[in-house]
This record gives C-alpha cells, structure tokens and sequence, in this order.
C-alpha cells in the first residue's frame, strides 16, 4: 500500500510519498523498536508528516497516542514520534466510529480489546455490541426529538391564534386561560407567556 500526498502551498509544492521508492535507512539510537544496528527504514513517517498525510494536527496524535489510541511505530533518541503509513488506517477508523458518536474511551476500549482472548468472532462481537447500543441511543434521541417538534408545532400553531386575537393579558385577567380564540388551554411551554 502506498500513499502521496501533494500540498501546494503559496511558493512551494510539497510532494510526500510512502513507502519511499527506494530503501533507505536513517540512523537512530538503540531503542526497543529499533533494529540491533540501530537504524530503522524510512517509511516510518515522522510526527508532522504523519499528521499532514492523515488529515490531523499533532495536538491530537499526541493526545491519541497519551490515551492508548495510535501508538507511535518508533521513537527516536531525541524523542521524537514515528508511525507507519498504514496507521493513517486506524486513524481514519478511529474518526468514523467517533462521528457514529462511541467516545474515544469506547473506540480505545474495542481497539484494545482486539488482540485479546476469543479471537475474530467475539472482537466483532463487542463492536457490534456498541454500535447496536448507540444505534439505540440515537433511536432514542430521535423519538425526544420528535416529540419536542411535535410540541414546537401546537406551540407555533396557538402563536399564530394569537395574532387574530384582540385580548391583552395583565396580571389581573389572563383572558387566555383558556384561550379566547380557541377555547382550548395554553400549552404548559407558553402559558407563562401570558
């Protein structure tokens, strides 16, 4: 899999691709994700590449990386964070299932939960689990939703029976208890309108 990325800019043209056409190593300290000689090939993106490929800031990998989200590849000895290209993958999984409204502590929750016991079968298992229970949420949502639209609509509707009428309420008589023009009683929304 290879990704390129072109970003035009005012005066200059920046053209990225991974992997790079030709093997290439980079010389970095021993570290544990590190080869024995040290160095480490170069499709390794470094942070700011990373974040340009994969349509983010470095705010976010950073905060991704603090909760367990996206890992870093590899370090460098200045510290300085490496990812594969392929991770721009887990990235932009991370992104749909948190537009579908799951919370980062239920995406990392099923992300990390993935190598784990049980294999394939009951990894999906779990994800399914969550998006059926936020599919219900939504249901719900949808249904409180409609029933404040529908009160929004008799509200509107008794408005505009108000602009036909002639009576003006005070404080000593509220001629719209029940309503003069209707016959019918106010909503509970508007009653302390008037």
């Amino acid at each position: 899999m290879s990704f390129v990325m072109v970003r035009e800019g005012p005066g200059c043209t920046e053209k990225l691709e991974w992997p790079r056409p030709r093997y290439q190593e980079t010389t970095m300290s021993a570290e544990p994700n590190h080869s024995a000689n040290g160095t480490v090939k170069t499709d390794l993106l470094k942070i700011g590449d990373f974040a340009r490929l994969a349509g983010t800031n470095l705010r976010t990998l950073r905060y991704y990386e603090e909760i367990g989200l996206l890992i870093p590849a590899a370090r460098s000895a200045g510290g300085f964070r490496y990812y594969r290209p392929t991770d721009v993958n887990r990235l932009r999984t991370v992104n749909a299932l948190q537009e579908l409204g799951l919370s980062l502590e239920k995406i990392r929750e099923m992300i990390s939960t993935r190598g784990e016991g049980g294999g394939r079968r009951e990894f999906l298992a779990r994800v399914e689990a969550s998006l059926s229970a936020q599919r219900d949420l939504f249901e719900e949502r949808i249904k409180e939703l409609r029933e404040r639209q529908a009160r929004i609509q008799v509200a509107l509707e008794k408005l505009d029976a108000c602009r036909e009428c002639e009576h003006v309420p005070n404080e000593e008589n509220n001629f719209c208890e029940p309503c003069h023009q209707t016959g019918r009683t106010l909503p509970e929304d508007l009653s302390a309108l008037f």
